[in-house]
């Protein structure tokens, strides 16, 4: 997989199906094509028939203290040997307690109990796969004092469980405004030779803090930390996400052409 896909909408779908856009490959939600019958799994057909895809999940609940979903990861499991998927990924947090779903990405205290506990679970997740994850880091908005910083806990998962890195970028920013820390320092901090995959997307301003919405284009800062990060990933494949507030297809593919520029920029450089 390489160069700047973008992440599948509805919206999009048909005109995706219909011609050649210059997208090299697709991230689907993949929590959108479980079901088994209907319209959906031909839609998943035509997907894959046109373009290489990636898995992104948010239910595998990786943080979480629920037993580990079996049902859920068989899902996955078939979709990913449906499609070839390149890789399938999730989010370093919790998102169910007590059988409940929150649909929320909620964060995990950053400690070393919770880094065995949720190494554990990815290494599960990751043996009935038969592959190695890509994990994200994640947007947050109140932070508990904790012995690991955020890089620390992510790093220290990431070798326990010896799985990869989806490294967000506007998380990484946005967590910079909400919470104080340095995005870049965190960006250098970083397993970076664990990336697998990166993330664009734009947040929404809530006063102080900000919210990783998915619903504008991708900020002045965060592209100039994208910038910072592809100096040591240019060949890295990247993603812009859009999921509130879905514009035309070609705004998506003018944010994927600005991170090819900068990707093949850094490429030559090096």
């Amino acid at each position: 997989m390489r160069g700047v896909g973008i992440g599948l909408r509805d919206p999009h779908f048909q005109q995706l199906m219909a011609a050649d856009h210059g997208v090299p490959w697709l991230e689907l939600l993949t929590d959108n094509f479980l079901a088994r019958g209907g319209l959906t799994p031909l839609q998943l057909d035509r997907v894959v028939e046109r373009y290489p895809v990636t898995l992104h999940c948010v239910g595998m609940n990786l943080g979480g203290s629920d037993p580990i979903d079996f049902d859920y990861l068989d899902a996955v499991r078939r979709i990913a040997r449906r499609t070839q998927a390149a890789w399938v990924s999730d989010h370093l947090c919790f998102t169910a307690h007590g059988g409940r779903q929150y649909h929320d990405l909620l964060p995990l205290p950053f400690d070393d109990e919770a880094v065995c506990h949720v190494a554990r679970r990815i290494s599960q997740a990751q043996d009935f796969l038969g592959q190695r994850l890509v994990v994200e880091n994640v947007s947050a908005y109140v932070r508990a004092d904790a012995p690991l910083s955020e890089i620390e806990f992510v790093a220290a998962v990431c070798a326990e469980a010896g799985c990869d890195l989806l490294l967000d970028i506007n998380n990484l920013y946005v967590n910079q405004v909400n919470l104080g820390f340095d995005a870049l320092q965190a960006l250098n901090a970083l397993p970076l030779d664990r990336v697998r995959e990166m993330h664009l997307a734009g947040f929404e301003e809530r006063g102080r803090f900000l919210v990783d919405a998915h619903n504008n284009r991708v900020s002045e800062p965060v592209w100039q930390l994208f910038r910072e990060a592809t100096q040591r990933l240019a060949e890295v494949p990247v993603c812009i996400e859009w999921d509130n507030d879905i514009p035309a297809l070609e705004v998506l593919l003018a944010e994927a052409k600005r991170a090819d520029a900068l990707c093949c920029a850094a490429g030559r450089a090096a």
